[in-house]
């Protein structure tokens, strides 16, 4: 690997995270929306899935106690190779399939600089932005059932 491959592999790597966790968290609906108005369309061949099974979700006591399994989930991943060779994946929660495939074919495309640009745009940050909002919310929610509870400690005067 040479210098520059080096130098840039940890951005790329953070960046693709950083997709492929928002495809899985994107509603079906959206990466559906944003497959449909793609042009081109790529000729891919499905290399894995999509299918559907259960993972352990684990959970830690404390948040940095010992590990104790907290229950199974439903995941569906798909695995994608398009025509030109970049081959995309996704593990989403749920049973979606057209899902898992959407996001894994979402995922081949972003390695492909030249489609990047218009799919972050057209797909990922509206996507992000629902996302925080979504988040947003659910915090504006919580903080109006908030009860601050507060000690007054007493020194006795006897």
């Amino acid at each position: 690997m040479s210098d520059r491959q080096t130098k840039r592999a940890p951005t790329a790597l953070a960046d693709r995270q950083a997709w492929l966790g928002t495809l899985a968290r994107a509603p079906a609906a959206a990466l559906a929306e944003a497959w449909a108005g793609l042009n081109p369309k790529p000729g891919y061949r499905c290399v894995r899935g999509p299918e559907t099974g259960l993972i352990m979700v684990r959970g830690r006591a404390g948040g940095t106690g010992q590990r104790f399994n907290v229950g199974e989930a439903t995941v569906t991943r798909c695995t994608v190779a398009l025509d030109d060779g970049l081959t995309g994946t996704s593990y989403a929660l749920g049973r979606d399939r057209e899902r898992a495939l959407y996001a894994a074919l979402f995922d081949a495309l972003l390695q492909d600089p030249a489609r990047r640009t218009v799919i972050e745009r057209d797909l990922l940050d509206p996507v992000r932005g629902a996302l925080v909002a979504k988040e947003s919310a659910t915090a504006r929610k919580a903080a109006a059932t908030r009860v601050d509870f507060f000690t007054v400690a007493r020194e006795g005067s006897e």
